[in-house]
């Protein structure tokens, strides 16, 4: 039996909210786990962050890029089709408790898991800035959902379509200057997150980086996404997806996840050589 598709929305060019019954998933589910999911019985398993859930009902909101084989054969379901595997909760729980300010960063559709990061810390009692970055203002989503989860809404664009001309950094960098940040939070790309780190390292901010390597198994087995982290090696399956980021080797991690990102470019482009490999590990 598979996991029937309650809603489905695209939130803006190629990206997709879903709305899925998975009732033993959101009975446990917290801010900043994850879920793998199959699409078929013979597909792949990719990780994808639980962007929101409602406990009475079994609903589970997942929000995703249609980028690869797996995501556009998700993109392709509707409201009444159904998923063969939702595993999950996965990973651990944001830590939450009440640090004071609390910063949290979203670049690209890592806006969709700092929804109920954001939530979590301010029904916990801090004073929350959300800081949203993309390109332009038509890759930006849930500005109405993110206000009611944070103290204040920032939006920042690449091209200035929308909000603040600039990165999310520009605007944690006045932020920084105004008042005291107790704590900060990053998730998005890896040079986002890293330049993140950058920014708060030295000035008494604990700050946090959301992980999102590959993964195969998510449960720690196959070691596909280990991070270093103060010159250990972590599993971000297991032991995260947060880690302290101004401890990550964000040269490593960016290194590991660009020869992955080769091997997809070159297997989608038809290279007979990936096809081969891949008819082999069948």
């Amino acid at each position: 039996m598979g996991y029937k598709i309650l809603k489905k929305v695209e939130l803006c060019p190629n990206q997709y909210e879903l709305t899925i019954h998975a009732p033993f998933v959101t009975r446990n589910a917290k801010a900043g786990q994850f879920i793998i999911l199959r699409v078929d019985e013979n597909g792949e398993r990719i990780p994808l962050t639980i962007a929101d859930y409602n406990r009475e009902n079994g609903e589970l909101t997942i929000v995703f890029m249609a980028v690869g084989y797996t995501t556009k054969s998700l993109a392709k379901l509707n409201a009444g089709d159904e998923i063969a595997d939702v595993v999950g909760p996965l990973g651990q729980p944001t830590h939450i408790e009440k640090y004071g300010t609390v910063v949290c960063l979203a670049g690209g559709y890592g806006a969709a898991p700092c929804y109920l990061i954001a939530k979590a810390f301010k029904d916990a009692g801090n004073k929350v800035y959300m800081i949203m970055g993309a390109r332009n203002k038509d890759l930006i989503f849930w500005q109405d959902k993110m206000k009611n989860a944070c103290s204040e809404l920032f939006i920042t664009t690449d091209d200035g379509t929308l909000g603040t001309k600039g990165f999310v950094t520009n605007v944690l960098d006045d932020i920084m200057a105004k008042e005291k940040v107790d704590y900060a939070i990053a998730v998005g790309p890896m040079p986002m997150m890293r330049a993140v780190a950058d920014l708060t390292r030295g000035k008494g901010i604990k700050t946090e980086a959301s992980m999102n390597p590959i993964m195969v198994d998510g449960t720690g087995m196959c070691g596909a996404c280990r991070v270093t982290v103060g010159g250990k090696v972590k599993f971000a399956c297991v032991d995260g997806p947060d880690f302290d980021a101004h401890e990550i080797d964000f040269d490593e991690v960016i290194n590991r996840t660009k020869i992955y990102k080769d091997y997809e470019k070159k297997r989608d482009e038809g290279c007979n050589l990936y096809k081969l490999a891949d008819a082999v590990k069948k």
